[in-house]
């Protein structure tokens, strides 16, 4: 396969996934916002969100004062913001319009459906109306994205590159959510809490189950009140849970093996050992060295993954 087309379907399925992730994060936020809290709480909670993107800098210049409303225009509808869900749309469809004659009519259809019928909600007002439903109907078209992938496509070096771009962004949102939200708690792992603060980690942990669509989950393999340290085990070394580390870096291992080359071997390595760190990890350990530190090393391996990708196979040598 043509480096060129790789690298459009690779950069296609990371912008599709990361408009999912954005949007997660900002229903998430703007259900916890509704909840009884001071407005310094809930200003924590948007800044925390810009935080996980990287761009508390850039939207400080540029609109000053943080509050929902700013903070879900410049994360939906800011075209000058290359991380906003307008911006991850467009150039998924962009991508798939350039390799137009490597993917299915369904996946096509479905990715350029996507981002006409999202620029016809914005101008119906849907995202001050009822952000909540424009936040679901971009999810769904994610999930709906890849299901006719998976479903439509031959199951060759196009879908395996779809498939890596994926996991890898999925990894590097969820560590950063971790990172982020873990840091916002509170009261001690490991420290007595009285019931206020219970009651507020609770409702925190919550959200950030729900964000990635794991509250379910935790109630079903724990059977168990939500508590910070499983909540990490989850959304972290459980293979099962499909947003986990351990479930991405599997992924990206798995669909590297069937692309690789004669010159991804020190990439596949690097993806191999950072999925058997995960496989045979320990919560405890990882939470006794600090999760803090482990997330971070955690982020710069991802990277260092994405830029050996992109050298072995996405740009022309």
């Amino acid at each position: 396969m043509l480096s060129r087309t790789a690298d459009h379907l690779f950069w296609m399925s990371r912008y599709m996934e990361r408009a999912e992730n954005t949007a997660r994060m900002l229903d998430v936020n703007y259900q916890t916002a509704l909840l009884p809290q001071s407005a310094a709480v809930s200003e924590l909670g948007w800044r925390g969100l810009l935080s996980i993107s990287e761009l508390s800098g850039d939207f400080a210049r540029r609109y000053g004062d943080v509050t929902a409303a700013t903070v879900m225009t410049y994360m939906v509808r800011d075209e000058r913001n290359p991380s906003s869900i307008w911006s991850c749309l467009r150039a998924a469809r962009e991508n798939a319009r350039a390799v137009r004659g490597a993917l299915t009519t369904e996946v096509w259809e479905t990715t350029n459906q996507t981002w006409l019928e999202f620029n016809r909600l914005l101008r119906d007002g849907l995202l001050e109306r009822d952000p909540s439903a424009l936040f679901e109907w971009v999810k769904f078209r994610s999930h709906l994205s890849r299901g006719v992938q998976v479903g439509t496509m031959l199951q060759d070096e196009a879908l395996h590159f779809v498939r890596i771009g994926t996991f890898l962004e999925r990894a590097d949102n969820t560590a950063r959510l971790l990172d982020v939200k873990f840091h916002a708690v509170e009261s001690d792992f490991y420290g007595a809490a009285d019931d206020r603060d219970q009651e507020y980690d609770f409702y925190h942990w919550a959200a950030i189950l729900r964000s990635v669509s794991g509250f379910e989950v935790y109630r079903k393999v724990y059977r168990n009140v939500i508590q910070s340290d499983k909540v990490a085990e989850l959304l972290i070394l459980r293979p099962d849970m499909p947003r986990s580390l351990a479930a991405c870096t599997q992924e990206v291992e798995v669909n590297l093996k069937l692309v690789a080359n004669d010159h991804s071997s020190e990439t596949l390595r690097r993806a191999g050992r950072l999925h058997a760190d995960l496989e045979y990890g320990r919560i405890d350990e990882i939470l006794a060295t600090g999760l803090h530190a482990y997330l971070t090393q955690f982020l710069d391996r991802v990277n260092e993954l994405g830029a050996g990708i992109s050298r072995d196979f996405l740009v022309a040598v």
